[in-house]
């Protein structure tokens, strides 16, 4: 009997102070966002210019990133530099041929390019990866349509 009182008792301290330690605030600082963040970050507001040479920084210690190589070839296309673009979404595509970004982001090069049947062989691709349908394959397909309808 006696033991059942010391257990519970030593529950309910350990319950209390988890509890007491679960609402007072931390003392230990955030992380600091890695350099791959902070150009993904910038490649979500538009700033193509900032985020390259962060994610050649990524690069230059990591060169087969290809979520980094993928967001190169992004930038350079909202640069206007479809021919850097076309190179950067190859290399991820050669190393991770079912990257649903990549396929996606050469599908619309692809159709900035007025190649239609390309950019549909992509959205085929996609379709392929995404079995049960995703954001990449539902993008494409939106922008071929629109492509189609001017």
């Amino acid at each position: 009997m006696l033991i059942r009182y010391v257990l519970a008792l030593v529950l309910t301290v350990g319950l209390a102070s988890a509890a007491l330690a679960a609402g007072s605030p931390s003392t230990s600082k955030a992380p600091k966002p890695s350099t791959y963040d902070v150009a993904e970050q910038a490649v979500k507001a538009g700033d193509y210019k900032r985020a390259i040479p962060l994610l050649q920084k990524v690069l230059a210690k990591n060169p087969n990133h290809y979520d980094a190589l993928n967001y190169l070839g992004f930038s350079h296309r909202q640069l206007g530099q479809d021919d850097i673009s076309l190179d950067y979404y190859k290399k991820v595509l050669a190393m991770k041929p079912d990257h649903r970004g990549a396929n996606e982001y050469l599908g619309e090069l692809y159709l900035k390019q007025g190649k239609l049947d390309l950019a549909k062989q992509q959205l085929a691709r996609l379709d392929k990866i995404c079995t049960f349908g995703c954001e990449e394959f539902s993008d494409l397909k939106a922008a071929i349509k629109a492509y189609e309808s001017k």
